[in-house]
């Protein structure tokens, strides 16, 4: 999987917008008007935070715009442009947003009254993990609207996104992923190329997050019956963790586990279980059994009708502990 593949300045829209349109965009490209330095971020969440901040310290002008003003303050502060509304950002040549699930991406995104006062050739890159439906829908309809769509959701927590070390998965047309490819470039380590179709991208992030909700399950299982035996829990981690499972899955959620720490929560139940029924949703789309996931939606629902909805969702692991 390439990255930073050069391309020329038509070829940056000659996939987005009419002839007469690329004409137009083009020459004001030329003339300095539109600045490719300038990128907006909308939703300013735990990650859109320290994403934005990244952009502004390598030396992008960032507009940012969120629900309430408060996430918004230490960015301007530092530089940032505070938008007065979504239609403000949208103006940027290029918009990232952060949000949190399929309704906060339709109802900020997908109205037709937003798009149609989006600048032709704008290209939108959507960080959130949300369903191949949405994801499909939302393609369609930035494309009614002459408006780029790039799905890139990221692999990684707060401290990674602090550091500019995320793994970025991105779809969508070639020239749009070029286009956006310098800001990926700011934000993480590695972009990972997936597909021409946003929903791809979509997919790899569902089952991804599939995976490690089957992790948590599993090193759950183990921790409770090493414990019911008078096992160390950390040394069973710290062993499994050096010799059959090295990475930071089972060493960082088996260390949560062992030491029954979840707050504060990195990733939250509730958050878990949003996805994981993305995973169950696009499975059934496909006809493709998840018999495990079948097994972790009540999981998931027992540990939030517990109180550990908040928790960090290695906290599914207090289910098999009771």
């Amino acid at each position: 999987m390439t990255i930073n593949t050069p391309v020329n300045r038509l070829s940056r829209f000659d996939t987005i917008v009419s002839p007469c349109q690329n004409l137009n965009r083009l020459r004001r490209f030329n003339e300095g008007e539109i600045r490719m330095s300038d990128v907006a971020v909308i939703g300013l969440g735990a990650m859109g935070r320290p994403i934005a901040r990244n952009l502004l310290r390598a030396g992008h002008e960032v507009t940012v715009w969120n629900r309430s003003d408060g996430p918004a303050d230490e960015l301007v502060a530092a530089g940032a442009r505070r938008a007065a509304s979504v239609s403000d950002a949208l103006q940027a040549p290029v918009v990232f947003s952060v949000l949190s699930n399929d309704q906060a991406v339709a109802q900020t995104f997908l109205d037709p009254g937003v798009l149609a006062d989006t600048p032709a050739g704008t290209v939108h890159v959507n960080l959130a993990t949300v369903s191949t439906r949405l994801a499909r829908r939302a393609a369609e309809i930035h494309a009614e609207h002459g408006v780029g769509y790039v799905a890139a959701p990221v692999f990684g927590r707060v401290p990674v996104a602090e550091a500019g070390a995320l793994n970025v998965l991105a779809a969508g047309a070639p020239a749009l992923i070029d286009r956006v490819q310098p800001f990926f470039n700011v934000i993480g380590s590695r972009t990972w190329r997936l597909g021409d179709q946003p929903e791809q991208a979509n997919l790899v992030k569902i089952l991804g997050n599939y995976l490690i909700a089957c992790s948590i399950q599993s090193l759950g299982e183990a921790i409770s019956l090493a414990e019911s035996t008078g096992v160390d829990s950390g040394h069973l981690v710290e062993l499994l963790t050096s010799t059959l499972f090295p990475g930071p899955v089972y060493s960082s959620y088996g260390a949560l586990i062992a030491e029954r720490r979840y707050r504060p929560a990195g990733f939250t139940t509730i958050l878990g279980r949003k996805d994981l029924h993305l995973a169950l949703a696009a499975a059934q789309e496909h006809d493709v059994p998840l018999p495990m996931g079948e097994l972790l939606r009540g999981v998931f629902e027992q540990a939030i009708a517990a109180g550990h909805g908040e928790d960090d969702w290695a906290s599914i692991a207090q289910q098999q502990r009771r």
